[in-house]
Order: C-alpha cells, then sequence, then structure tokens
C-alpha cells in the first residue's frame, strides 16, 4: 500500500514477466479469443468461466474450480491447458498423498553415489490439481509454498518452477466429512474461485452430441504457445492503472474490512488490480476503467471473506455502496 493507502503491484512484477516482449493489445486480445474458441470446441456453456480462466493465467493468478462432480471442472482445466503449447501435469489429490509425491524427491543413484533429483508433478506451467480438498493439510502446505512462490524447497534446496506456472485446482463441496478444508492462507493465495454449475437442457443437448463417439478433450490442438503467453503477460502487466481506479480499489477493500470479520486483504486488493488489467486487455484496451473492477471483484474477492453472510454478498453491497469518483 502507498501513503495514500491505494495498492500497488508487488515488487516482483517485473520479475514475473522478465525476458518477455509484450504482444501489442490487439495481438494479446485475438490470442485470447483464440484459446477461448478452441476451448468452447470441448465446454459447453462456460464461456465466462473460461474468459475467468484466462484472466487468472494472464494476470499470474492461480484458479479455484469448486462444485459437484460431475460438471467438467476437470476437463475444463486439461483444456484449457492444452490450447496453449505448454508442460502440463495432473495431480490427483489422495488423503494418502505425500508433499514428496506433489514437489519431487532426492534419490540415491547407486551407480554416481550421489543423489538425484526427481521433479515431481509441480513442475510444469500448468498444473491441474484434482480435489484438493482430499489432501492432507501437509501436502496442502507444500502447494501452497509453490502456488506463493513459484519454488519449492526439497531438503533444504530451493529449487524454481517454470515461468509461466499457473495452478488450476478443483474440489467437490460433497462428502465434506471425507475432506480437509482449505486454510484461509492457502484460499487466499487464489486469485479466483468459480463454481460452474449445472448446464441448461439444450447446452446439455449440445454436450452429449460431443462426446457421442470420441470426446473432443483427446484431439484438441494448442492454438498459442508459451512465447504467445508469456508475451501476452507482459503486455496485461504493463496496462497503467490510473489514480482514481487505485483508490476505488482502495475503498472496495476498505468496506469489506468493516462489514465482515475478515475482509478483503492488500494481496486481494493487488489480486484485484491484476485481473481487472487482464480484462481491459481482453476487451481491446490498454487502459483499465472501474467496470473492470467491478466485473473481476465477485471472483477475485468473495472467497476471501470470513463474515457472517455469503462473501459474495458483502462484494455485492460494497460495489453497490462504494462510488466512482
Amino acid at each position: 500500500m502507498t501513503d495514500a493507502g491505494t495498492p500497488q503491484s508487488e515488487s516482483d512484477d517485473v520479475e514475473a514477466t522478465a525476458g518477455a516482449t509484450p504482444l501489442s493489445v490487439s495481438a494479446a486480445a485475438t490470442l485470447a479469443d483464440r484459446i477461448i474458441e478452441n476451448v468452447e470446441e470441448v465446454i459447453v456453456g462456460q464461456h465466462d468461466a473460461v474468459e475467468h480462466i484466462l484472466v487468472a493465467m494472464l494476470a499470474r493468478g492461480h484458479l479455484l474450480l469448486e462444485d459437484v462432480p460431475g460438471v467438467g471442472k476437470t476437463v475444463l482445466g486439461r483444456a484449457v491447458a492444452t490450447s496453449v503449447d505448454c508442460s502440463f501435469k495432473r495431480v490427483q489429490f489422495t488423503p494418502d498423498l505425500l508433499p514428496s509425491d506433489v514437489t519431487g524427491v532426492n534419490v540415491f543413484n547407486q551407480k554416481t553415489r550421489e543423489f538425484e533429483f526427481r521433479s515431481g508433478p509441480i513442475f510444469a506451467n500448468v498444473v491441474l490439481g484434482d480435489e484438493i480438498n482430499r489432501a492432507p493439510p501437509k501436502t496442502q502446505a507444500a502447494l501452497l509454498e509453490a502456488m506463493a512462490e513459484e519454488q519449492v524447497t526439497v531438503d533444504g534446496e530451493t529449487r524454481t518452477l517454470p515461468n509461466p506456472f499457473t495452478v488450476i485446482a478443483t474440489q467437490n463441496d460433497v462428502e465434506p466429512g471425507r475432506t480437509y478444508d482449505l486454510p484461509m492462507a492457502e484460499i487466499d493465495r487464489f486469485m479466483k474461485k468459480l463454481r460452474l454449475g449445472y448446464p441448461d437442457e439444450d447446452e446439455e443437448t449440445a454436450l452429449l452430441q460431443r462426446v457421442a463417439g470420441e470426446h473432443p478433450i483427446d484431439s484438441l490442438e494448442p492454438v498459442a504457445t508459451l512465447d504467445d503467453l508469456r508475451g501476452a503477460r507482459a503486455t496485461v502487466a504493463n496496462v497503467p492503472l490510473s489514480e482514481p481506479v487505485r483508490r476505488y480499489v482502495s475503498r472496495l477493500a476498505t468496506h469489506t474490512r468493516n462489514e465482515a470479520t475478515l475482509g478483503v486483504s492488500p494481496r486481494g486488493a493487488i489480486a484485484l488490480v491484476r485481473a481487472a488489467q487482464a480484462r481491459a486487455v481482453l476487451d481491446g484496451r490498454d487502459y483499465v476503467i472501474p467496470d473492470d473492477v467491478q466485473t473481476e471483484a465477485p471472483s477475485v474477492w468473495s472467497h476471501r471473506i470470513d463474515a457472517d453472510r455469503a462473501g459474495a454478498a458483502v462484494v455485492e453491497t460494497a460495489l453497490e455502496a462504494v462510488p466512482i469518483e
């Protein structure tokens, strides 16, 4: 925060996109449209959710998909990752999963008489963490470090993760007695939390037609390169934020803190301005307007709020009560 109370990007913003050549805003917007169209070859009726995932990826964030089983959370994550020609790994979280199963482990090589590091599935550009709330807290903590620092520590040695690095995690909100609730510290690391919901009759009919034979995810091809993604992320990071927009975000955050036991943290405010930057680029603009903030606030902030009512209701009240100046 500045002395005026306006959120600033974290000091590693430049490092996060270092070495990448920014695309023009129009090129980045076209790239996003291309990825969205490709994903919709597989996913039916989830245009907004696909946009939200792309916003999180371009804004250097992570995403949590929560819903009942069978609504397409895993397939959606796979389709987005497949659309970009980058490394992709999937982790199926279970109660007996160890931190080393995620991060990797040092193995003794009898030929060289030395320990060699065998990297875990966390070493990928896009990591799909399936049913993350089934993992025990110690394993969740290993993922937390990776999401927060983009690095992991194994046997005292820190190793940097690939750049870019995005986690798309899923969790089912059924069978709560057989899961481990994510701590607020970990939930706060996710830029966005989404619910997909059931498709309507027309959407489900179209879906059944697509999967009647071979599932379309099996033939999906990449439509973007890793350099494309890095360039688009650099474009988003360079979108300027005017003083009025920064102050608007700060006033919204303050309102949530006054209305809840646990309101939006400064990290949450930073996440919102980054998401607003990405939303501006998706709309073909090189500047952020309050509408971008209002569009992104519900998905970026609702899961960060602890109150006697739903976090989404607190965010909605803030958007209605706080004026744009």
